[in-house]
């Protein structure tokens, strides 16, 4: 009889224990970001190339004289003369880069309100993306040689801005779409993927400096690039991102530049961008489908480019 009485208390104790444990847990829920499980975020590491310190150009604005420069000289040597003194010059600038991770691309329907105060249903493309410093960078100094460039330096603990630009990109309409700031639907996916967690749009990202991360302290920052209106059509598709580092490249067109004309002329510039290629099975016919995947059959599922 005693153990009943016993046994009783300690299951009456028990459920006590567990009746405020819930309610404490109900009024308090769990502070923190959402950790993330193996293998949700892919991450794409950061390639510094000397070679981005460095591009090799005839000054067009000088060798768009012509006959002008065409002489030899008679006391000194011809590689003193304008003419080859003009002729591929390497321009050399510093170049840093940014470790880029980003979750799934994923679907979601927001209410927008239109001018005459109805509310439209529209579906969302988005990306929840992070960006990280690790200090990576390459100094441009010259070297014995024209075509030098140097290997990177200890890590800078200067921090670095991110001035993103995401372009969705179906070569197979040939459409693009650039990604929109949209704060409605910013705060609905603040709430489906983590709502302790604040989540930067293209214009917030460009202001906030990102500082330094080493392996004891991750400083990454937080985004989210937006699309709407995409063609439910499209089934291959790339996403660019500028901005992931400052690396450049420029090309003076063959005869755009004229002698008199401002300098720079005709002159085209290339930025280093990390190209991202997804396909989704999904079409027309289901167009709240969100099985998108990462990487295209029989391609690369990403690659560095100029554009």
């Amino acid at each position: 009889m005693l153990n009943r009485v016993i046994s009783s208390v300690s299951v009456a104790t028990f459920l006590w224990a567990l009746a405020g444990a819930l309610q404490a847990f109900a009024s308090d829920p769990p502070k923190g970001y959402r950790k993330l499980g193996p293998g949700v975020e892919t991450t794409i590491a950061a390639q510094p190339n000397p070679q981005d310190t460095v591009t090799t150009h005839d000054i067009v604005e000088i060798q768009s004289a012509g006959q002008q420069l065409d002489w030899k000289p008679e006391t000194q040597s011809a590689s003193t003369t304008l003419q080859a003194l003009t002729k591929d010059i390497p321009f050399r600038h510093g170049v840093w880069y940014l470790e880029f991770s980003f979750k799934p691309l994923r679907i979601i329907n927001v209410d927008m309100p239109l001018a005459d105060g109805h509310m439209d249903r529209r579906m969302v493309w988005y990306m929840v993306y992070r960006v990280k410093n690790l200090g990576q960078h390459l100094e441009a100094e010259a070297k014995e040689g024209k075509n030098q460039s140097l290997a990177a330096n200890q890590p800078s603990t200067q921090p670095v801005y991110f001035h993103p630009q995401f372009v969705l990109e179906s070569p197979q309409f040939k459409k693009a779409y650039l990604d929109r700031v949209l704060p409605l639907a910013e705060e609905a996916i603040e709430q489906r993927d983590d709502s302790h967690r604040k989540l930067l749009d293209t214009v917030q990202m460009g202001k906030q400096p990102i500082p330094l991360s080493t392996a004891d302290d991750d400083h990454s920052v937080w985004g989210v690039a937006t699309w709407e209106y995409v063609d439910p059509r499209i089934d291959f598709f790339n996403i660019y991102v500028q901005g992931l580092s400052n690396a450049y490249r420029f090309e003076d067109q063959q005869g755009a530049y004229k002698l008199g004309d401002p300098p720079g002329t005709g002159r085209h510039y290339y930025q280093k961008t990390l190209k991202l290629n997804f396909w989704r099975p999904g079409d027309e016919h289901e167009p709240d489908k969100e099985d998108i995947y990462f990487g295209t059959p029989g391609q690369v599922d990403h690659e560095w480019v100029f554009r």
